[in-house]
C-alpha cells in the first residue's frame, strides 16, 4: 500500500521536541497523573489497584466501564456501539479501513486531519474534496457537497470542531449533511476529537452519531480531556458497523493498555472537574490569541468558535513551511506551516499548552514580524 507522508505528524516529530515556545501543540495542557487522581479522590487507593493489576490483554474491546462512561457523552449511544482504539487516529484509521473499497467515492473537507483524504485514497477510492474556505468562515458549502455526492458515494468525512480553524457546525447544518448523505445513503464519519471544548454555550457540539444510523463518531482522550500519554480514543457508531471494525481490530490494536484503560475510565467519572479545568484554559487562551491578532497588522484569521487551534492568514510573500523554519529559527516558537495540512498561506496555531508559553511565544512572534 502506498500512502502520502502525513505532514503534520511528520512536522510534529521533528520538531516538537527542539522548541523552546511550542505553539503547535493541539492539547489542552496535559494533566498529571496525581493530578487526575486528586480530582478523583483516589489518590492513595490507585496505586494499591494498580500494585495488584494483572497485565493481560484486559478487555478487548475496551472494559465495560469505560464503554459505559463513554456513552454519557452521547445521547443515543449504547455499549455495544462503542470500539476502544489507539487514540482517536486508531479511530480513524479502523472505520475507513473497514468501509471503504477501491472504487468508492469519497468525499472530505479540506483542511482537516490528513486520515480522512489520504487513507481512502491509498485503498483506491475516488477522492473528491470539499474546500473549507476563509471567506466561509471554514464551513462546508452545501451546495458544493450535493454536487460532490453521487451514487457511489461510500463516506462523507468531516470534522467538528475543526482542526485546524476552529469553525463549528451547529446542529442544523450537521442535519442538512446528514439529508445529503442519506440520499445516497453514504456513511458520515465525523472526526469529534476536540468536541466538549466549544468557546461559548454548550461546550459539547451535537454529536453525528446521535443524528443518523450511518453517522461514526471519532473521538479520544487527546485533546478535550488532556490526556494524550494514554493513547486511548474510540468510535461510536452503528452497531453492526461496530462488529465489522472489530474484526478489523484483530489486525491492528487487539486491545488498549489495561492501565490507559483505567485511567480513562476514572478521568470519565471525573469530567466535571478536568472540563471546568479545561475550558478555563481554552476560553482564557483564546481571548489572549484574539487580542494578538488584533494587534497583528500581517495576521488575521476566523475567530475560533471550539477547540484549541487556529489557522492564520499571513501577509507575508514566503512559503508557509521556509516561515515557519525561519521563525523556529530565530525566536525557538514552533508552528505548524499550512502546507503540512495541504493548505498554503497559512499557519496553524495552538493555544492551549499553557498562558505562559502562549504569552511568551505570542510576543517573540510580535518582534518577528516586524522585520517585514
Amino acid at each position: 500500500m502506498k500512502i502520502k507522508d502525513f505532514g503534520v505528524e511528520i512536522w510534529m516529530n521533528l520538531y516538537e521536541n527542539n522548541c523552546k515556545y511550542n505553539l503547535a501543540e493541539t492539547c489542552v495542557e496535559s494533566i498529571k497523573v496525581g493530578e487526575l487522581l486528586d480530582m478523583a479522590g483516589i489518590k492513595d487507593s490507585f496505586y494499591d489497584e494498580l500494585l495488584e493489576m494483572k497485565l493481560t490483554y484486559g478487555d478487548i474491546e475496551g472494559s465495560v466501564a469505560l464503554r459505559n462512561e463513554i456513552c454519557k457523552l452521547y445521547k443515543t449511544v449504547k455499549p455495544e456501539n462503542i470500539s476502544v482504539t489507539h487514540g482517536a487516529i486508531g479511530a480513524n484509521a479502523l472505520s475507513i479501513m473497514t468501509l471503504v473499497e477501491p472504487g468508492d467515492r469519497v468525499i472530505s473537507v479540506l483542511p482537516t486531519y490528513q486520515q480522512h483524504y489520504s487513507i481512502p485514497e491509498s485503498i483506491g477510492a475516488e477522492v473528491k474534496i470539499l474546500p473549507l474556505k476563509f471567506e466561509n468562515e471554514f464551513l462546508p458549502d452545501l451546495e458544493e457537497l450535493k454536487k460532490l455526492v453521487n451514487d457511489n458515494t461510500k463516506l462523507i468525512c468531516i470534522n467538528n470542531p475543526n482542526n485546524p480553524s476552529g469553525s463549528v457546525m451547529d446542529e442544523k447544518m450537521l442535519k442538512e449533511i446528514v439529508e445529503i448523505a442519506k440520499r445516497v445513503d453514504a456513511y458520515v464519519i465525523c472526526d469529534e476529537a476536540y468536541r466538549g471544548l466549544t468557546h461559548e454555550g454548550d461546550s459539547f457540539t451535537t454529536s453525528i452519531a446521535d443524528l443518523y444510523e450511518k453517522g461514526i463518531s471519532t473521538a479520544s482522550m487527546s485533546k478535550t480531556f488532556s490526556m494524550a500519554g494514554i493513547r486511548l480514543g474510540w468510535i461510536a457508531g452503528p452497531e453492526e458497523l461496530i462488529k465489522r471494525i472489530n474484526t478489523q481490530r484483530d489486525y491492528h490494536v487487539i486491545s488498549v493498555g489495561m492501565i490507559d484503560d483505567r485511567l480513562a475510565t476514572i478521568a470519565l467519572q471525573n469530567k466535571e472537574k478536568i472540563l471546568e479545568r479545561n475550558l478555563k484554559i481554552v476560553r482564557e487562551n483564546a481571548k489572549l490569541l484574539d487580542d494578538w491578532v488584533k494587534n497583528e497588522p500581517l495576521i488575521t484569521y476566523v475567530k475560533p468558535k471550539g477547540g484549541t487551534t487556529a489557522f492564520l492568514k499571513y501577509d507575508i510573500d514566503m512559503p508557509s513551511e521556509e516561515l515557519c523554519l525561519k521563525l523556529l529559527k530565530e525566536t525557538g516558537v514552533m508552528l505548524l506551516p499550512g502546507s503540512a495540512l495541504d493548505t498554503e498561506g497559512f499557519l496553524r496555531i495552538g493555544y492551549c499548552n499553557g498562558f505562559e508559553v502562549e504569552k511568551a511565544g505570542m510576543e517573540k512572534m510580535t518582534e518577528f514580524f516586524k522585520q517585514f
